[in-house]
């Protein structure tokens, strides 16, 4: 389907109710002027009857007046046809046999008019009576006057010609002023055009400049969406430099004890380089693993990929999964719930993922008193609060942000500092929280997630 330019729109959306409200118009005004034609013609009928009626008083039914005939032949409307005929029925004078009047027409005195048919032409008749007395015969005479309609209906479409006439040039102006209006008024989007066109991946800068009222919320969304990708390109920027960093001392440890296996003086010692060998490519694809989590807690949409899930059966489900590859066996995991069940929406893979960094945290950093985990779950109509303690060394509250950041630890010790900023993205894909509470004995990893609502989702 072919865009429509918005100038077209423009003149569409203004032209569209002119042109009916032209189209009214010149409708009423036909109207008006139909009306005003029959009156003044009806008038003009009225005039040249009653003319004739004096006429035939005056001179006993034997001729008209000069004037009169002057009236008859120049009145608007065209000529002026008249018969005149006595309250016996005699005809008195005029012309012999006058149209025909309706079945419905009323006997009475007062002045009727309709529309007959003469002589194979529409005509338009007035009839009245008079009482008078004509040649020594008193009584109601009746007097019958009728002309062509023709030139009413050719004044009409005079009038209304010129009225639409008048209109159609209004609606033309019009529209030439707001084909040109538009085309100015439209000009400062042409300069925010070019000013969007100047932006590129290294020239994200925010649009300032003044703007129309109207587009100013465009520019101030296009801004924000500008600063959003700024720092989503200057933070990809930093994670690569990072990754690359961190990856570099693993690979190049491999790279090394490969060698020192290449080069073993002795089947032993090529036996004892490649067990250091394994182990370094090992901590090389947890690394990698890890930042790979990271970038797929980072672009992952909870909202639209996620599913219902059961909390309290997904932290089981983490807690047994983490004791069959915990290092540390004799660390004791326990879970308490205030509820059997709570519901939640996300990605199941994603959420264990984040509960097992926190249990693996726990264990690689928490030192060798290290010696129970404990978490605990609560709920409210809204909200679901996750706590992950343990009895270990904990986090010294000065590096707390430390150790949400990425590639930092708060203490020194293996691990690629990933675990506990993995979580927290995961968190924040899912609409919730992760925090780093203080406590007297250990650490304390807070989660916030919100309870899911079918009702309030659907609707």
């Amino acid at each position: 389907m072919r865009a429509q330019s918005l100038r077209t729109r423009l003149i569409v959306i203004i032209l569209t109710p002119l042109l009916l409200i032209s189209v009214v118009a010149a409708a009423w005004q036909f109207r008006n002027a139909t009306n005003r034609a029959e009156d003044i013609f009806d008038r003009g009928l009225l005039s040249a009857a009653l003319a004739i009626s004096r006429d035939v008083a005056v001179s006993d039914g034997d001729a008209l007046g000069p004037t009169t005939r002057s009236l008859l032949s120049d009145t608007s409307g065209g000529e002026v046809f008249y018969h005149v005929y006595a309250p016996d029925g005699v005809f008195v004078t005029g012309y012999a046999t006058p149209p025909i009047a309706p079945p419905d027409a009323p006997d009475s005195d007062l002045p009727f008019y309709y529309d007959a048919v003469y002589q194979d032409k529409d005509v338009r008749v007035l009839r009245f009576k008079d009482v008078t007395t004509v040649d020594g015969v008193s009584g109601s005479f009746t007097i019958t006057a009728w002309q062509d309609v023709q030139v009413r209906s050719s004044f009409v479409r005079e009038v209304a010609t010129r009225s639409v006439g008048v209109i159609g040039l209004m609606v033309a102006s019009v529209a030439l002023i707001v084909w040109f209006g538009v085309g100015v008024g439209l000009r400062p989007l042409l300069d925010l055009q070019g000013a969007i066109a100047k932006r590129s991946p290294n020239e994200l800068e925010p649009i300032r400049r003044d703007v129309p009222v109207e587009t100013q919320g465009i520019v101030s969304t296009l801004n924000t969406l500008l600063e959003r990708v700024s720092r989503r390109i200057s933070s990809k920027d930093e994670f690569i430099s990072n990754a690359a960093h961190q990856l570099r001392n693993p690979i190049a440890g491999v790279q090394a004890l490969a060698e020192a296996v290449q080069n073993a003086p002795s089947p032993e010692a090529a036996k004892t380089r490649s067990a250091e060998l394994v182990a370094a490519a090992r901590d090389a694809t947890h690394l990698t693993n890890q930042l790979l989590s990271f970038e797929r807690a980072r672009g992952s949409d909870a909202a639209m990929n996620g599913q219902q899930l059961d909390l309290v059966e997904l932290v089981r489900a983490v807690i047994e999964r983490f004791a069959g590859q915990n290092s540390r066996p004799e660390i004791a995991v326990t879970f308490a719930s205030d509820v059997a069940h709570c519901p939640i929406w996300g990605d199941a893979l994603m959420l264990q993922e984040a509960l097992l960094n926190i249990l693996t945290n726990a264990v690689v950093h928490g030192g060798p008193t290290l010696s129970a985990i404990t978490v605990t779950l609560k709920r409210n109509a809204q909200q679901a609060s996750l706590r992950l303690e343990d009895d270990g060394v904990g986090i010294d509250p000065q590096a707390h942000v430390l150790a949400l950041g990425r590639f930092s630890q708060a203490n020194a010790g293996p691990g690629s500092g990933l675990g506990l900023p993995i979580a927290a993205r995961v968190m924040e894909t899912h609409d919730g929280h992760l925090t780093i509470e203080d406590a007297a004995i250990g650490a304390c990893i807070a989660i916030s997630l919100p309870v899911y609502d079918a009702e309030t989702r659907n609707g």
